[in-house]
């Protein structure tokens, strides 16, 4: 065998292709080979732009010495965790059965049936911080594969049934019926673990969470109470001034190291980055906090700066390291700071933290974590032409690393959270945008029967598409739908929902795999609804769902929903810390807001109330525009009203009550639900 990842599109196989590691991609012929061989298969998965993935890659896959031996005695497989996290899902699990902790690399161990008997993530080259080394791992995987058989047999065994019991549904405890009320309590339960003094979720390592903050903040404007809206501001705050964001060029890294968000994990991830646009701008919509709009546009702005990939899409990371140190093409010295901005510099130090023996191993992350608030206008737009300044002169650095493969799922996180941040804030360009890398996952990634690819680079499309695929994108396609009132949008959410049901749907537990019917056969075939770092496919479709029903009046739809809630609802009371996507998706089910607009999209009295709409803080807001004369399904509460005076009208429907009609936008604000 030799390395065979010089054919591949990944930019993280590329990365590995000058290993003297006999790298395969996976596939069926590194299957074959190992069951020919009587290997066991070593797979390493990881990202482009994973530090202790390149610090694993250059103290143990370029080492000839450690490559001869797992050339020796294995076949390796190298993944991208981004191109197949089908995999990744069953081997991260596979590990935590384990009882390890997961993470990337990951290194595991399989049998040349690809059923994995043991693993991990970094080992280092020798035994180092109570931890073997890399080459006395693989002499013991080895000989047990061959020594032990009948151990790894029992090991295999007993991981697969857990891996395939994990895929079914959760058996009903009790009582499994989800009410409103519970979201508010369970809400109330997430806050508690909201660090009081920094913000965010647990302690160090943290992690955004934004799925978790978003439903936190959905209760608050439901109930008004302060003590949630504290929970969201004070964490929020806290990442957008602290070291986790990019003071210089916007975009937030993936994590902070610390739990004072001071010193980040320096990867910035297209999926955070989106996720977090969409939660500043809701915020944003309640607070008209200074603060989270520049936050908003500086990491938009970023992202069509340094983020555009192929056809207009979004390319998916860039790289913690360059030149091989992590976050050098960040971090600053204080004569960096004097030399480029000379008399401005004091007042720039001074609150950005930078110090002459820095505030991380000698040098300074900016920050302004010292003094939340933002100044006055005058002085931010002073500190703004400074950063720029800065900008400039980082630009002329070695970049880190690019990855700048389109995701499908990924995507559809960017696009509805540009859509929503240009209906919010009035920028027509951002949409723009949005329509743009739309029109290239929907067109250039598209497969025959209404079927999308997962991954698409240099020209080439890669891997069938997964659920989260289908659910981001649907849910893209709707909020474009909702901006520009175009059918084509409203019609390829339901291409799409019609594929899941085709291809992903169980007809004989509910819910939906991750992978299709017709998809390769791995040794077990995931289904859940537990986010990770993006939200759980699962919840994302019951908001979908819930929209097509409340948007087309097909009760089919409204059905789909009940019994994907119906599934996954015994696994509320057993932990529903990860499955707060799909409890923000019953939340649109059960309490939506619908709001039609009868007026000509095009006259200036229709965009004023849509305007009133897009900016109020309304998260289950279903907008109908309505031209004069137009029907609304038979079943919408506002089905057969009109204009009133011949003007441009709206009626706020809640449940099965619609308000009085309205013609004023300040009236409609008014009429609008409010905390």
């Amino acid at each position: 065998m030799r390395n065979e990842l010089g054919g591949e599109t990944s930019p993280y196989l590329l990365q590995h292709k000058d290993n003297p590691v006999h790298w395969q991609p996976w596939s069926q012929e590194a299957l074959a080979a190992a069951k020919r061989d009587d290997k066991p298969i070593l797979i390493s998965i990881g990202y482009a732009a994973c530090h202790w993935c390149h610090v694993m890659a250059h103290e143990s896959f370029e080492s000839p010495d450690i490559a001869d031996l797992m050339n020796e005695r294995f076949v390796n497989i190298k993944i991208d965790r981004e191109e197949r996290p089908d995999l990744d899902t069953i081997y991260q699990s596979a590990l935590s059965l384990l009882g390890e902790q997961g993470g990337w690399p990951l290194t595991m161990f399989l049998t040349p049936d690809a059923e994995p008997f043991w693993g991990g993530t970094y080992f280092p080259p020798e035994n180092r911080w109570g931890r073997p080394g890399f080459p006395q791992v693989l002499e013991r995987m080895a000989a047990i594969y061959h020594n032990d058989k009948d151990k790894v047999a029992k090991n295999t065994g007993v991981l697969v049934e857990a891996l395939r019991k994990m895929s079914q549904l959760p058996e009903p405890a009790g009582d499994a019926a989800i009410g409103p009320d519970m979201l508010n309590r369970m809400a109330m339960r997430l806050a508690q673990g909201i660090d009081r003094a920094y913000g965010g979720l647990g302690g160090a390592p943290k992690f955004p969470q934004t799925m978790a903050l978003e439903f936190i903040w959905r209760a608050y404007l439901r109930t008004g109470d302060a003590h949630l809206r504290d929970a969201v501001t004070l964490s929020l705050d806290h990442m957008c001034q602290g070291g986790i964001y990019d003071h210089v060029g916007g975009g937030f890294a993936r994590y902070s190291t610390d739990e004072q968000w001071l010193v980040p994990h320096f990867e910035k991830m297209l999926y955070d980055n989106a996720l977090l646009i969409d939660l500043l701008t809701a915020a944003w919509q309640h607070t008209r906090s200074p603060l989270y709009e520049a936050r908003v546009r500086e990491t938009v702005n970023w992202c069509l700066r340094e983020m555009i990939a192929e056809g207009g899409a979004f390319a998916a990371s860039l790289d913690a390291d360059s030149e091989g140190e992590e976050g050098k093409f960040y971090v600053w010295q204080e004569q960096d700071i004097d030399a480029l901005l000379g008399s401005d510099s004091a007042r720039f130090k001074k609150v950005y933290d930078v110090t002459p023996g820095g505030n991380w191993e000698g040098k300074t992350i900016l920050n302004r974590s010292g003094d939340l608030p933002l100044g006055d206008a005058a002085g931010e737009a002073s500190l703004e032409g400074m950063r720029t300044v800065l900008l400039d002169a980082r630009a002329k650095r070695t970049r880190p690393g690019w990855d700048d493969k389109v995701l499908a799922d990924w995507n559809g996180l960017m696009i509805a959270a540009l859509t929503n941040a240009s209906l919010a804030f009035g920028r027509r360009e951002w949409r723009t945008a949005a329509e743009r890398a739309y029109a290239f996952v929907s067109t250039q990634m598209s497969a025959p029967d209404d079927r999308l690819w997962h991954a698409a680079r240099a020209g080439k499309t890669r891997n069938a598409g997964l659920l989260d695929d289908y659910a981001n994108m649907a849910r893209a396609a709707l909020t474009l739908y909702e901006a520009t009132g175009s059918d084509s949008y409203l019609a390829d959410a339901r291409r799409w929902s019609a594929t899941l049901d085709r291809q992903f749907w169980d007809d004989g537990g509910g819910a939906y795999f991750q992978t299709p019917a017709d998809g390769e056969t791995l040794i077990a075939r995931p289904r859940t609804a537990a986010d990770n770092a993006t939200p759980a496919g699962n919840g994302t479709m019951v908001g979908v769902l819930a929209r097509l029903y409340l948007l087309t009046g097909d009760a089919a739809y409204q059905h789909r929903a009940d019994a994907l809630v119906a599934a996954f609802a015994p696994e509320i009371g057993r932990n529903f810390f990860p499955l707060t996507t799909f409890l923000i998706g019953f939340d649109v089910l059960t309490g939506p807001v619908q709001v039609v607009v009868i007026g000509d999209r095009a006259e200036s009295e229709t965009t004023a109330l849509l305007d009133a709409i897009f900016t109020h803080p309304l998260p289950n807001r279903i907008v109908s525009v309505l031209a004069p004369g137009g029907d609304l399904p038979a079943s919408h509460p506002a089905a057969g009203k009109a204009r009133a005076d011949g003007r441009a009208t709206a009626y706020v429907c809640v449940g099965t009550i619609c308000s009085l009609p309205v013609t004023d936008p300040t009236a409609l604000t008014a009429a609008l639900p409010s905390p």
